[in-house]
């Protein structure tokens, strides 16, 4: 199957949702991720110290070719990124996602132009975000004794909800 194979699409949003990662750990997770942002027009915004390169030359020899269809978006941190955030997305709200939190990502109201916020891989959101923003936090709970998921499947579970909460899939196409 050539990459001109049609394939099952959906209209983008016209007003986009961000996935923001604070402080990333491990490469392969946020290449992942990069390649659920091209797939769904979302902006990824990396935020802090990253424990990776994310110059052409790292990119490239990781075998990440789609970098280049995703918006990346450095901040030096949190508060960076919420000014930045603030002004493309003046309407948008947070959504902070933590094991610790005690409301399912299901429940939150999604609406075009918010953050999807998600922390490192070994650790999770700082408490002090946590606390801060205690009524955007959510979780993705699960049906067994694992302590939490994989960063990036986290992410795509989370972003496909929210478009599909969204009616994004209501109307497909082959395209």
């Amino acid at each position: 199957m050539s990459r001109m194979t049609p394939r099952l699409r959906a209209a983008p949003l016209p007003t986009p949702l961000h996935v923001v990662l604070v402080e990333p750990e491990i490469p392969p997770n946020t290449g992942n991720i990069a390649r659920l942002c091209a797939a769904t027009g979302s902006p990824l915004h990396l935020v802090g110290t990253l424990g990776f390169r994310i110059d052409e030359h790292s990119v490239r020899r990781a075998g990440v070719d789609y970098w280049n269809l995703v918006v990346v978006v450095q901040h030096v941190d949190f508060a960076h990124f919420l000014h930045a955030f603030s002004k493309a997305s003046p309407d948008g709200k947070l959504h902070l996602f933590s094991g610790l939190s005690t409301r399912s990502y299901t429940h939150a109201a999604y609406s075009p132009g918010d953050a999807l916020v998600f922390g490192r891989e070994s650790v999770g959101l700082p408490s002090e975000l946590l606390e801060r923003y205690a009524d955007r936090t959510v979780a993705i709970p699960t049906l067994g004794a694992v302590r939490s998921l994989n960063l990036a499947n986290a992410v795509g579970i989370a972003l496909f909800e929210a478009l599909r909460g969204l009616g994004t899939f209501e109307t497909t196409f082959m395209g």
